[in-house]
């Protein structure tokens, strides 16, 4: 399987499309807000100010635009080009084929790391007890960074969870810059040196890479799931970006400044939530620790793509872990942020938001004023087509070696859809999480691969 590419989109063609939408939606909105028709018998302005309160809210959406990728002088990319770059690589229960393509990756980068680590932590199928082991691509792995003169480590260590892994060698590495990747990432060929670009700022901790799904055509679930992840990978987290107050970078692909990491070692493999072992959610964890000590930002030109879960059970598991973490999360953010800054306000809106999903249905349907149904669910899908589409048109962020343009369109006209099952099926199951958040583990979802590639590796054998 060759490895897909994928540019980040011209801001100028980003804001054409935009414009249209946009200009019918606010028109739209104003004209509702300030009409009170015999159709909506006096609920206009109700409908309106319950409407407005949660557009303050989707306040990203706007600022989300405003991104664009850091670029650097001829003089900064050389001192950039003298830092040394350590990429480390934790693998449990990963398809082989996914791993070996996810280090393929790294060696056609036209910016090659100084050195790699895997860290196998312990995999093993519990199915069958046997232990999982990758001999071949292990030894393909020590001779292609031989060749290309890059320094690099394999270990296997007991399964004590992912961030034990990382860790293991990240606690005790001497780089500038630190590279967490999941083992079933693969990067553009453009990514480790577009991801190294905003560290030309000194004041910069963290990087976030832009996530992007891999085997999107797979069925309806990974269908449905690129379009998912679009609000936080291409739109909240594009904002918080302007801001420099990346709150979450994604586990995928991201960047740090090495000092900032080995600062926290022994505490943050550590982690204890209700006096139980918290080895979820890291990735939230480390940006955490870049916010504390400068800014967080994000690179939408240093691209990853990631494999997601083809199956249900999976796709489920994976919703709740990361759930569940993100709102325990929330509680060292209230903790240890300052008040005096947005970083700290953001996940207060979210929570707002959370709520007001709930609360203004049940007030619009249970109001004992007689109004027009039809009248407040006609509107209220109007609205919910146009923020959708709105949303969605942040999907054209990206152009892809590996998707046709009809593949596109149809996730873009299809993105209503993902948007009830935001609605009707992940609102429930957040709140289910919220109440549950006790359940964690060590890496959540995998006793034995889940999802793997379907061609076979594309790096070829030692001597081969």
């Amino acid at each position: 399987m060759r490895i897909p590419t994928a540019t980040y989109a011209p801001l100028p063609r980003l804001a054409l499309l935009a414009v249209l939408p946009f200009t019918a939606f606010v028109g739209w909105g104003v004209w509702h807000a300030l009409a009170v028709t015999q159709a909506f018998q006096g609920h206009g302005n109700r409908l309106a100010l319950a409407w407005a309160a949660s557009f303050l809210l989707l306040w990203w959406v706007p600022l989300a635009w405003r991104e664009k990728p850091v670029s650097v002088t001829a003089r900064q990319q050389r001192q950039l080009d003298t830092l040394f770059v350590t990429v480390q690589i934790p693998a449990y229960n990963e398809d082989e084929a996914a791993l070996r393509q996810c280090i393929q990756s790294l060696f056609e980068q036209t910016r090659l790391p100084n050195r790699i680590h895997v860290v196998d932590d312990g995999s093993c199928d519990r199915a069958t007890g046997q232990p999982v082991t990758y001999d071949q691509t292990h030894a393909w792995f020590l001779a292609e960074t031989d060749r290309l003169g890059i320094q690099a480590t394999w270990t296997r260590t007991v399964n004590r969870g992912k961030r034990h892994a990382q860790m293991e060698v990240l606690a005790h590495d001497d780089g500038d810059i630190f590279i967490t990747l999941d083992s079933d990432s693969v990067l553009d060929r453009k990514a480790v040196m577009e991801g190294l670009k905003p560290f030309h700022d000194p004041g910069v901790t963290s990087v976030a890479g832009m996530v992007v799904v891999l085997n999107s055509r797979d069925n309806l679930l990974t269908f449905m799931t690129s379009m998912l992840y679009l609000p936080f990978t291409r739109g909240l987290r594009s904002a918080q970006s302007a801001m420099k107050r990346v709150m979450v970078n994604s586990g995928t692909l991201a960047f740090y400044r090495a000092e900032t990491i080995r600062k926290y070692a022994g505490v943050y493999e550590n982690e204890r939530f209700r006096g139980r072992p918290m080895q979820m959610n890291d990735d939230s964890l480390f940006t955490l620790y870049g916010l504390l000590d400068g800014d967080t930002v994000h690179q939408p030109s240093a691209v990853c793509f990631t494999l997601v879960p083809v199956s249900v059970r999976h796709y489920l598991n994976q919703q709740f872990r990361w759930m569940r973490g993100t709102f325990v999360r929330s509680f060292w953010w209230f903790r240890y942020l300052p008040m005096t800054g947005i970083a700290f306000w953001m996940p207060v809106m979210e929570l707002i938001q959370l709520v007001l999903s709930v609360v203004i249905p049940a007030a619009l349907f249970t109001d004992p004023h007689p109004h027009d149904l039809g009248a407040i669910v006609t509107s209220t899908v109007i609205v919910g087509l146009g923020v959708n589409y709105l949303i969605a048109l942040r999907f054209y962020a990206i152009d892809r070696s590996d998707e046709p343009q009809w593949f596109r369109l149809a996730l873009f006209l299809t993105s209503p859809l993902t948007g009830l099952w935001r609605l009707l099926i992940l609102r429930p199951m957040y709140f289910y999480a919220l109440f549950t958040c006790w359940k964690i583990g060590k890496w959540g979802t995998r006793d034995s691969v889940e999802v793997g590639l379907a061609a076979p590796a594309a790096a070829p054998l030692v001597g081969t």
